[in-house]
């Protein structure tokens, strides 16, 4: 385990001073967890937007699809009745409505999908987040406001630029 830095350290000091017999979350003893960049927050407040969305939230859809990708950016669909509960939706309307959500994602960029037999969404693949927001940028469906958010975000946590991204990637 490589040595702690300093913010490290400093956080460590407030977590024993303020909450020592805390079982705080850390994701160091767990599985099943996945890594989201930091920027998530506002990539989800993005997509819950009507000038995005057209006030049909597909955020929560949006994360279900994050949390099931297991590193390969791919999401493989068994039952839909099951991605519709895990991002709310419940009842009669259940999977429509989580169809509706995943099908603005795909406009939108954030995913890509495959039909297989029936079954209109067998697989998902994970956009890079950097690149769907670029996307959307580039339409200018992006408030000012937002994107100075979204990159000052990206700058303080240290996540690569949409330029830093291509740069490295043979996708973008």
């Amino acid at each position: 385990m490589p040595p702690k830095s300093g913010v490290a350290k400093r956080r460590e000091a407030i977590r024993q001073e303020y909450w020592p017999t805390e079982d705080l979350w850390t994701g160091e003893r767990e599985a099943g967890w996945f890594p989201v960049p930091r920027s998530l927050p506002l990539i989800l407040v993005l997509l819950s937007s009507k000038e995005i969305s057209g006030g049909k939230d597909p955020s929560a859809v949006y994360l279900d699809l994050l949390s099931r990708q297991r590193g390969e950016g791919i999401v493989e669909m068994a039952h839909e009745a099951e991605h519709a509960f895990a991002a709310g939706y419940e009842g009669k309307r259940a999977i429509r409505t989580w169809q509706e959500r995943m099908r603005i994602l795909e406009e939108i960029g954030f995913i890509r999908t495959v039909k297989i037999g029936n079954q209109r969404y067998k697989y998902a693949a994970v956009v890079h987040p950097t690149a769907a927001v670029q996307g959307l940028r580039n339409q200018n469906r992006i408030s000012e406001a937002w994107w100075r958010a979204y990159i000052d975000n990206k700058r303080a946590s240290g996540e690569p630029t949409f330029e830093d991204y291509a740069a490295e990637s043979p996708a973008a």
